[in-house]
């Protein structure tokens, strides 16, 4: 359990960072740095790919970019949220971590259906993983449930 409270802090975090550098690009000149970008890593500018990126930095304006800063900051929240309530056993949590995990299960299946790669794959085991592993937590914490207070009305009987 607090594996995986760790593993999704460490999300968190990494969309903190992103919100941050999306934020150090306001007023920025955003389509310039997309096409030095392009040129850097030497790809085609006129290919499928980049062509995208760079129209796609084209439409970011700043209040664009102030809401995906905002869209990054609440999802962090989210995730820490989440792993702090995992770290301490709260069943909140639990459904949580089922409800978010399961969201992304059908994307990531769509994308892997698209191409198949090792980070896409990892990524659809992991969050498998965690889905099964916090429905089982749950399923275990309702059978003890189930049974504690079953126990009470059979003893309630026998008086």
């Amino acid at each position: 359990m607090r594996a995986i409270a760790v593993f999704e802090a460490m999300k968190g975090l990494l969309v903190l960072l992103v919100g941050f550098g999306v934020l150090s690009l306001i007023h920025e000149d955003i389509q310039r740095l997309a096409g030095e970008l392009v040129r850097h890593f030497h790809f085609d500018p006129d290919g499928h790919y980049p062509r995208i990126f760079v129209e796609t930095a084209e439409g970011l304006t700043d209040m664009r970019l102030w809401l995906l800063a905002t869209l990054a900051f609440s999802y962090t929240a989210l995730r820490l949220v989440e792993a702090w309530g995992l770290w301490r056993g709260q069943r909140w949590a639990k459904w949580l971590a089922v409800a978010v995990g399961g969201i992304y299960l059908p994307i990531e299946i769509y994308e892997l259906l698209g191409g198949l790669s090792v980070i896409k794959a990892g990524t659809l085991i992991a969050n498998l993983g965690i889905v099964l592993y916090m429905g089982n937590a749950l399923w275990r914490a309702h059978e003890r449930s189930a049974v504690g207070s079953l126990g009470g009305a059979v003893a309630i009987q026998h008086s």
